[in-house]
């Protein structure tokens, strides 16, 4: 029998904790796959814990990963994913916007030979101006960047087979990039569902237009990681060269200038200064790629660092 991890970070959801269970309860029931269901507490404040650890106890398919404080979602998937022994992981909001009945139709995809199936609210149900248009432009960017035609890498609402997920470490915004983060280790087999995404019942989202520069910065850096970290001199050499060239140009016709009696300060003194600019930056970005090579390689040696602190665990 096939296995099932439905991993779910959740801060402060103390209220939508019921309806989901009962919801996810209903779904799993129905599935021919033995499943747990892994809540990630991601330093709640309210009752969330106190209710997971009584129902718990009553099912052993339920299961807790406590941190010792907000992480964010990032660290809270990775922490869900480090405990998941499902052959499939499911990733899902604790929120309610994310339905459980939508659970079989990625588990279809997966069956019909799909590594990820990635969630797409077609019609979603958010605010334009500060959502839906600002979303619409950040997911066309990074399908371009990241080389995965998707509609949205902003949801959560995802499966995977568990070995894609391993040895991935999650941080700041990089969990909207697991998809992208997948697909740069090899060529897996990608679908897409569409979704509904009905507005929240209970609390307020945390999430705003200020999100969208780190996504950005975050979207940045896991490029350099996927494609250049492990020949960073190439990146750097390549711009560091250039300007040695611009630079040496210039400095070669300085100098016949020179010969030919030129005084060059008094004629070419705007081309001097750049050239010497552009020599200096030059010899800087190549050094500074050198270093970053070696950098690389302390890098890829260095311990396993996680990205969060488990306070305890429950059923795990």
């Amino acid at each position: 029998m096939n296995t099932l991890s439905i991993v779910i970070p959740i801060k402060n959801e103390a209220k939508s904790l019921p309806e989901l269970l009962s919801r996810l309860n209903a779904v799993l029931s129905k599935l021919n796959w033995q499943s747990e269901i892994i809540f990630v507490d991601d330093g709640s404040r309210d009752e969330t814990y106190s209710f997971l650890e009584k129902i718990s106890k009553q099912d052993k398919s339920v299961k807790i990963v406590s941190l010792s404080r907000n992480f964010g979602k990032a660290a809270a998937l990775s922490a869900g994913f480090d405990s998941a022994r499902g052959d499939v992981v499911v990733t899902m909001d604790g929120d309610l916007q994310h339905k459980p009945e939508d659970i079989p139709k990625f588990l279809a995809k997966i069956d019909e030979g799909a590594d990820m199936v990635i969630s797409w609210r077609e019609k979603r149900k958010d605010n334009a101006l500060t959502r839906k248009i600002p979303s619409w432009f950040a997911n066309r960017f990074i399908a371009k960047m990241s080389g995965l035609p998707l509609h949205d890498f902003g949801g959560t609402f995802h499966a995977y087979k568990r070995e894609l997920l391993e040895g991935i470490e999650l941080y700041s915004e990089l969990h909207r990039f697991i998809p992208a983060l997948v697909n740069w280790r090899g060529s897996y087999r990608v679908a897409e569902v569409s979704i509904e995404n009905p507005p929240r019942k209970f609390g307020s989202s945390n999430y705003g237009l200020w999100r969208i520069v780190r996504v950005l910065f975050d979207l940045v850096t896991i490029k350099y990681l996927s494609s250049y970290i492990t020949h960073s001199l190439y990146f750097f050499g390549l711009f560091g060269l250039s300007m040695l060239s611009l630079g040496g140009l210039g400095t070669v016709f300085l100098i016949i200038r020179k010969l030919s009696g030129v005084l060059i300060l008094t004629e070419h003194g705007p081309l001097f200064i750049t050239s010497i600019f552009l020599l200096l930056v030059g010899i800087q970005l190549i050094l500074f790629g050198l270093m970053t090579e070696v950098l690389s390689r302390v890098y890829h040696s260095s311990t396993n660092k996680k990205t969060y602190r488990i306070r305890q665990t429950v059923n795990i």
